[in-house]
């Protein structure tokens, strides 16, 4: 039910704030007069704008939007401060997934071929860049509408979320192509942390936090929880990618497997297997992505299956989510407007047991 209840105030979010965001990129189109171009070309910024606009019409959960918006309201705050705010945060997953997907060479997102598959590498890239600027726009109207001390603040947070972001991203690019598979689990936190705990649960609770005027040791408690629970988001998707089929959407269980995505499930197999299966582990990993095999993602999920890695990370991701709900019932009693405190209270819960 908690989940259930969740799902539509995800839903609830997303329709108040999907609005503000067609306005804006649509708004693109309407350059000053010094730098308009002439109407022989509205052919060529219409096809722009269907790029550019692609992704975010497809619409994502809105979690992170959710949770800022949340917290601001949680904090006394109407959601109508952060509207630009929660805004910018949607826009920001949607140009990172097209570039992200451009990285992974990913054939669908939220239903539909990726944009690379449709246009080509240049022109995805392109939009991504163009949803990336209107971000930034979408940020500075703050300034318009909050004390200049605060809209400075945001702009900050965002930088330092979306910096720790990439650097994320960069480093697991660099082990992925250098064929690292001697991680340590510290080294995968690595990445959680950076990819997930911060940009998909802290930073935007410290958003809705810091536009309610938080205290920094506020801040400093969101950021804890955030990348407890973000380490057992980030998981419990993984866990999902080798499980789940997300009801008929995806072709085969285990796109991680063919894109040799170092997860924690991943790195237990390697670690626990015995010099046999060890082999076997090497030859599937060692090939191409195109020369992976549907065969060969069967035998790796089959392995994980006899060593209990899906089951250890499934426990590992369990204990950071209770160290997360700790830090929650203890330390966050600053977010106490209800209801949505209990609404945050069930969007932990949607987290962690989520089933695509």
């Amino acid at each position: 039910m908690e989940k259930n209840n969740f799902s539509n105030t995800l839903k609830k979010y997303q329709e108040w704030l999907w609005p503000t965001i067609e306005k804006e990129i649509m708004s693109t189109k309407d350059y000053p007069s010094y730098c308009r171009l002439n109407t022989k070309y509205q052919k060529e910024v219409d096809f722009h704008l269907d790029m550019v606009s692609d992704y975010p019409k497809r619409k994502g959960k809105y979690l992170r939007p959710t949770l800022l918006l949340l917290t601001a309201e949680a904090m006394g705050v109407k959601k109508s401060l952060a509207r630009e705010t929660a805004a910018a945060m949607q826009i920001s997953e949607d140009w990172i997934l097209n570039h992200d997907d451009i990285e992974d060479d990913s054939p669908d997102r939220r239903g539909a071929k990726c944009l690379h598959k449709i246009y080509g590498i240049e022109l995805a890239l392109n939009a991504g860049d163009g949803l990336h600027v209107i971000m930034w726009r979408m940020l500075l109207k703050n300034f318009k509408k909050l004390p200049s001390k605060i809209a400075t603040a945001l702009t900050e947070e965002f930088y330092w979320m979306l910096n720790r972001t990439v650097l994320g991203q960069s480093i697991e690019l660099k082990w992925a192509k250098e064929n690292r598979f001697d991680l340590k689990e510290e080294d995968l936190f690595l990445i959680l942390e950076s990819k997930t705990g911060y940009y998909t649960i802290a930073g935007p609770m410290r958003l809705g936090a810091i536009i309610a005027g938080a205290s920094k040791k506020q801040l400093e408690i969101i950021y804890r929880f955030g990348v407890m629970l973000g380490k057992a988001f980030q998981i419990i998707d993984d866990i999902l990618d080798l499980t789940s089929d997300f009801a008929g959407l995806k072709k085969i269980k285990g796109g991680d497997i063919v894109e040799n995505k170092r997860t924690v499930m991943l790195m237990h197999l390697i670690k626990k297997s015995n010099e046999t299966d060890r082999k076997i582990i090497n030859k599937i990993l060692n090939k191409n992505r195109e020369e992976k095999s549907e065969k060969d993602v069967k035998m790796i999920l089959k392995l994980m299956e006899k060593y209990g890695s899906i089951d250890y990370g499934q426990k590992l991701a369990e204990n950071f989510a209770k160290k997360a709900l700790k830090i929650f019932d203890e330390e966050m009693k600053f977010l106490k407007k209800e209801p949505y405190r209990k609404q945050i209270r069930e969007g932990i819960d949607f987290i962690v047991d989520r089933n695509h």
